[in-house]
């Protein structure tokens, strides 16, 4: 290409291409990272104006200070036998993760993915919403399930897709769904949660109920048209609905700087809709229960949207697809400068005097005991090894659940399936 000589001596073009501060081999470096004194952050009114709190989305909301004491406005003063059932839900999560992670390097499932150092992102806000309010999570959140009491077996069959599957096999490992407990069936498709929610919570302003939905994604998928055309639908009708992003660090392999993470905080992009955006420590489950609640709030007072920016550290792999090493330091993890969100809220009830290490123990030791129990019962209804030989499906749920009554071709179809195999067992 002839280069015009006008423009000869102009400096030339290049982009800039975000780069992790530490990559494999590297010593993990996360001191780019500012982070608030707990309980330096002030907690306003839920009908302040957006504008007034500008500054909420540039800081870190924060609660439990390093000695393990609740702190500042932001303290949600929760009775211990409140902390003692987060902190068994969040352990619970972490050992479900274990058992079901072992159980796909078995060779029982095909994937899973753990919720490792996120545990209180889900749990706490199981705890502070409503169990009648609707969420829309994404594959990390199975916490919410747990808070809400919902059967770890139910959910063991769901990852196996076996006979006791409830879902019948037609959504990948993980992703779950039970409208009864107010868990909305997971897409793998990024951003989709954030429309749905907005839309289910204007449908409820609509029909003059009083639930509101909560959604989550991660800091990766800001980056879909979804989240964009989500948001500006919820601040223009006010959609009671808290939006959460979950800024792990990494989408799969890209880390956030390449979703515009470097740009700003994800939770200042409430401010260009003129909604309400809180930036909050992700590892502090007094925290992450505190802003939850005061979105909750503003929501049922008709007071418009949350976007909260929940900040935290994706620990394991993205799945058990994924090898981290191959893109960050090995111990970057562990070297998280907010630390592990299960030690944290035990430390708090430790310094209450409501806890102590030996019923820490034997609370673990209950709960491998519950997990072991629930794989056993879902395992006799089959995995993915067993379920095609000892425990076949049943083939006819194929043509089920597509239409509200069966069109005929469809139930020709199925007949003539199911004689068909007839024929063959003969």
């Amino acid at each position: 290409m002839t280069i015009d000589p006008e423009r000869r001596n102009r400096p030339a073009l290049e982009l800039y291409v975000p780069e992790p501060h530490a990559r494999p081999g590297d010593e993990p470096d996360f001191s780019h990272i500012i982070i608030p004194a707990a309980g330096s952050v002030p907690r306003p009114d839920i009908a302040a104006q957006p504008g007034e709190m500008k500054d909420l989305a540039y800081t870190l909301v924060r609660v439990l200070d390093e000695g393990g004491q609740a702190v500042g406005p932001w303290d949600p003063r929760l009775h211990p036998d409140t902390l003692r059932r987060m902190l068994r839900d969040m352990m619970l999560v972490r050992v479900y993760d274990d058992r079901m992670y072992r159980a796909q390097r078995q060779g029982k499932t095909s994937f899973y993915m753990k919720s490792t150092g996120e545990e209180a992102i889900a749990v706490a806000a199981g705890h502070a919403l409503e169990r009648e309010d609707m969420t829309f999570p994404t594959y990390r959140q199975q916490g919410l399930l747990v808070a809400r009491g919902y059967p770890l077996a139910q959910m063991m069959c769901q990852v196996y897709s076996n006979r006791g599957d409830k879902l019948k096999g037609r959504q990948l490992p993980v992703m779950y769904s039970d409208k009864a407990h107010g868990f909305f069936s997971i897409s793998g498709n990024l951003a989709t949660q954030f429309p749905q929610a907005v839309g289910w919570a204007m449908a409820s302003a609509i029909k003059g109920d009083s639930r509101i939905a909560a959604a989550y994604i991660g800091d990766g998928s800001t980056a879909e048209g979804d989240f964009h055309a989500a948001v500006t639908f919820a601040g223009v009708y006010r959609a009671p609905v808290i939006l959460n992003i979950v800024n792990n660090q990494w989408a799969i392999s890209t880390f956030s700087g390449i979703a515009g993470g470097e740009l700003t905080t994800f939770a200042a992009r409430a401010i260009g809709y003129g909604i309400a955006g809180l930036r909050v420590d992700g590892n502090d489950a007094l925290a992450v229960y505190a802003a939850t609640r005061w979105a909750a709030d503003r929501a049922r007072s008709n007071l418009g949207p949350t976007l909260i920016e929940l900040f935290t550290y994706r620990v394991e792999g993205h799945s058990t697809s994924d090898d981290p090493s191959a893109y960050r330091p090995k111990s970057a993890g562990s070297n998280w400068p907010l630390g592990d969100p299960v030690a944290r809220l035990k430390q708090h009830l430790v310094v209450l005097g409501e806890w102590d290490d030996e019923r820490h123990q034997q609370l673990s030791d209950e709960l491998e005991a519950e997990v072991r129990a629930a794989q056993r019962e879902a395992e006799k209804l089959g995995t993915l090894v067993t379920s095609s030989i000892e425990f076949p499906q049943d083939v006819r749920t194929m043509f089920e659940d597509v239409f509200e009554e069966m069109p005929w071709h469809l139930r020709e179809q199925q007949t003539q399936m199911v004689d068909e195999l007839e024929a063959k067992r003969k």
